[in-house]
């Protein structure tokens, strides 16, 4: 093969596919790029078994074929050439290495063969849909943030893709928890969504999307089966294994009964949570909220280091109430909501709490309380 192209054009593909390959692999194969020249484009690809990035690039192809490299070497090559340079690639004669020419710098990359990389994108996918890459990205930051990371709950560990629907009407909504919080994002179900499986879209998957939907008014496509999802954006494929697992069925954490509603400024919540947890312990986190008519009051209190108490004006005007939570998972909650204005929702001390941006149904967060 022989091809020449631009080296923006080079690093922007490799820095979408090489993100794929795991640093340590007991399959060489796996740690490898392929390569494949055809028809005025450049294809790259890379996997891990689980998840496999595409893209094609255009390039001028002298001589059509393929190969694989090492896929952070090429990519860390590729970054340090300098900007503007025409980056050439060819396989030598004896087909044992790939050179990288550019200006005055010389490489040569050890290849493995093409038919040595696996292909997991095989299967139908029986629904897909489209909506803008803005709409997809809003499901994931919202929700991204309360995916599982204890791997014997395998299927927390990823955020649960299905569409429901709801007094709003069909929905395309996105769910993740860890069992201390729960995070929902919905939007407006696209054409085709509706009747779709449930999936769970694993952890490491979702991050790669999220890296991968840059320009928020690009279409997006999802297409899914019920072991695969594929999502296209651009010229850039990502075709995903789902996890085989049931998700649990989150409608019953969310309270519908909590009927004391306090209302803050959301700045100035997450500013003194922040402030007063200062003085909490790596392993107790804890914050209580005390709330009365028109004020809060929060508190934390670390025997080893000492303690900490903020006021704040609230719009409350329910029965006093104190509740625990940890405080990392308010920030995180908080730092989500899009509005100036936070709607706590509480039934009493020992329940779970409804928290939402004042006024909309897009985005709902679940917090467990804490013993404080």
């Amino acid at each position: 093969m022989k091809v020449t192209l631009e080296r923006t054009d080079l690093l922007k593909s490799l820095t979408h596919v090489h993100r794929v390959v795991e640093r340590r692999n007991t399959i060489p194969i796996l740690s490898n790029v392929l390569l494949r020249c055809e028809a005025g484009e450049l294809l790259l690809k890379a996997t891990d078994l689980d998840l496999e990035i595409s893209e094609r690039v255009a390039a001028h192809v002298e001589q059509p074929g393929a190969t694989t490299v090492p896929a952070h070497m090429i990519y860390d090559i590729v970054r340090k050439l300098p900007e503007g340079a025409q980056v050439a690639l060819e396989t030598s004669s004896d087909n044992a290495t790939l050179e990288i020419r550019a200006g005055r710098s010389r490489f040569a990359l050890q290849m493995l063969p093409e038919a040595d990389f696996p292909d997991i994108t095989a299967g139908d996918f029986t629904h897909g849909f489209s909506l803008s890459a803005r709409e997809l990205r809003g499901i994931i930051d919202a929700t991204q943030f309360a995916i599982s990371t204890e791997e014997t709950r395998y299927y927390l560990n990823g955020i649960y893709l299905h569409s429901v629907t709801s007094e709003e009407g069909d929905r395309l909504r996105g769910v993740a928890t860890d069992g201390h919080r729960l995070a929902r994002a919905e939007v407006p179900a696209p054409s085709g969504a509706m009747g779709m499986p449930g999936v769970i879209v694993p952890r490491k998957t979702v991050g790669e999307i999220q890296k991968l939907l840059e320009d928020p008014d690009a279409d997006t496509r999802v297409e899914i089966s019920e072991t695969k999802i594929r999502i296209t954006t651009g010229d850039v494929v990502l075709t995903s294994k789902l996890i085989d697992g049931t998700f649990p069925d989150y409608g019953r954490v969310i309270p519908q009964h909590n009927d004391k509603e306090m209302l803050v400024d959301r700045d100035e919540f997450k500013a003194a949570v922040d402030r007063v947890s200062t003085i909490s312990s790596e392993r107790g986190r804890a914050v209580k909220l005390a709330m009365s008519e028109g004020r809060m009051i929060l508190t934390v209190v670390n025997p080893d280091s000492g303690s900490a108490t903020e006021e704040l004006a609230i719009d409350y005007d329910a029965d006093p109430l104190e509740n625990g939570f940890n405080s990392r998972y308010l920030l995180e909650i908080t730092g989500q909501l899009r509005g100036d204005t936070a709607s706590f929702r509480f039934a009493d001390s020992g329940a779970p709490t409804l928290v939402q941006d004042k006024g909309t149904t897009d985005t709902l967060y679940v917090l467990m309380p804490m013993r404080v």
